[in-house]
């Protein structure tokens, strides 16, 4: 398995504050990875620096071998590295198909965005069923499947999920869980950052642990579920 991103000593501050204070990890490609703790942590900021959308105070990001630290958002999302949003962020005034078309804005290949398009319509086949609805008026978890399904049509290496069941009730929790694990099935190497500690490492091959901006542990999902630290600070033990 070789290492999909590389995160090196990555410190990020607004301001004078520092709200992540040099964390370094990596992700394996073709894994499900999770990043989690409690709000507030750094969990979201990690993402944003990934991102592009916020520039590290120091240290680098690594995307398979090349330092990504220092491009923009859009060129990052050009190399495969593309984040779905806390709070989902779809154009509520568009269509579902027109939000899904923006998803591919970067690319050039009409005939490979028309296959990506059906392979999202099969991945999520209620987005096919409501492709001419505008996407205001679509329920909460249809909302987050399209967010994924935006985020798909830029044909991503890996993708970043900031939240993905903010504010769902548990059933649609599970199917957004279930679509992940589709997903990466399917080959998609995924970061998830989740206050779901427990849905997030059940699916997740290896997990972090983040605190106050630090990595404070760091193992297989299975053995942090079974953390009795873990369990008294995050699972109710």
């Amino acid at each position: 398995m070789s290492v999909c991103l590389r995160v090196t000593d990555m410190a990020v501050a607004y301001g004078h504050i520092e709200a992540v204070k040099g964390i370094s990890m990596e992700l394996q490609q073709g894994e499900i990875t999770a990043l989690v703790g409690a709000n507030g942590a750094g969990k979201s900021t990690t993402m944003l620096a990934i991102s592009g959308l916020l520039r590290p105070k120091r240290g680098t990001v690594e995307f398979e071998g090349e330092d990504i630290t220092r491009l923009s958002p859009d060129q990052i999302v050009q190399r495969g590295v593309v984040q779905v949003p806390e709070g989902r962020a779809i154009l509520s005034t568009m269509t579902v198909l027109e939000n899904l078309q923006l998803g591919a804005y970067t690319r050039k290949d009409k005939s490979g965005i028309a296959s990506t398009l059906e392979e999202v319509f099969h991945l999520l086949p209620r987005l096919k069923d409501r492709s001419a609805q505008y996407a205001g008026n679509l329920s909460g978890g249809e909302q987050q499947m399209l967010a994924i399904g935006r985020a798909l049509m830029a044909k991503p290496k890996l993708l970043l999920l900031d939240e993905p069941s903010m504010g769902l009730a548990p059933i649609l929790v599970q199917e957004i869980f279930h679509t992940l694990v589709k997903i990466n099935q399917a080959g998609l190497s995924l970061l998830l950052v989740e206050q779901n500690v427990r849905q997030a490492l059940k699916i997740a091959r290896h997990g972090f642990v983040i605190e106050t901006g630090k990595i404070v542990l760091s193992d297989t999902g299975a053995n942090l579920l079974a953390d009795p630290k873990v369990e008294e600070a995050y699972l109710g033990g």
